[in-house]
């Protein structure tokens, strides 16, 4: 995304994000792993064949279209069972390790201390949400969307448009989707994150979406609420 140069020595310090919506898998925590492998067993445990770039084609994508392409590859149950599945062997790596990628804790924890609200975003359904809270400080999201729960997910902006609906309501906030920040690390998900107006952040990791009408940054670990509040001034410059 193109900078504008701003001359923050003259100006006032700018404003903080009204708000930043969080993509969980991939993003906050690297769980990626434990979908692939679980795909790939699943797929191999009905006689199928499954390559590593199948499951990264399925990276962020919505679990019922994940599930059809299983069904596809082999998999003979339906889809509600395919998600169970799933779903149960990543709560159970969850439990095992939540591995979380560089710098989320901390930026997580940033956003709590200025205030700023924050909203779960996520493909993955409410029992793999409920692992993640278990292990972060109460409060810290104001608000939490999961893919059972919307009508259309990733890439479909319905899932950030619910998110930035429901802060609003929790915090009794007018928001701006362009003054809020969505973190991302899939195609799928930062087409979601762009289409519903939001500051996109891409972070890559298992795939990369390259380049496209989103911020692109290589760590959260380089990011900071100052860092945030500096890109949305660039904006909007």
């Amino acid at each position: 995304m193109p900078s504008t140069s701003f001359d923050f020595a003259a100006g006032t310090k700018p404003a903080t994000p009204q708000a930043v919506l969080w993509d969980m898998d991939g993003t906050l925590i690297d769980t990626e792993p434990y979908w692939l492998a679980a795909e790939a067993e699943l797929v191999v445990s009905h006689g199928g064949t499954w390559s590593h770039e199948q499951g990264l084609a399925l990276v962020g994508n919505a679990l019922p279209d994940g599930a059809r392409a299983l069904q596809l590859a082999g998999v003979q149950l339906e889809i509600r069972e395919i998600i169970d599945w799933l779903s149960a062997r990543v709560v159970a790596g969850i439990r095992r390790e939540i591995p979380w990628r560089p710098g989320a804790r901390e930026l997580l924890a940033a956003c709590k201390l200025a205030g700023i609200p924050q909203a779960l975003v996520t493909m993955s359904e409410r029992s793999i949400v409920d692992e993640l809270m278990l292990a972060i400080p109460e409060g810290t999201f104001q608000a939490s969307v999961t893919g059972e729960e919307v009508a259309q997910g990733k890439p479909h902006p319905e899932p950030y448009l619910r998110g930035l609906r429901l802060l609003g309501e929790a915090t009794g906030q007018q928001l701006s989707a362009s003054q809020c920040i969505g973190f991302e690390d899939s195609v799928p998900g930062i087409a979601s994150a762009s289409a519903a107006g939001l500051h996109a952040v891409l972070v890559p990791n298992a795939t990369d979406p390259g380049e496209g009408k989103w911020r692109r940054i290589d760590s959260l670990a380089s990011v900071d609420v100052a860092a945030m509040s500096r890109w949305l001034v660039q904006v909007s410059a």
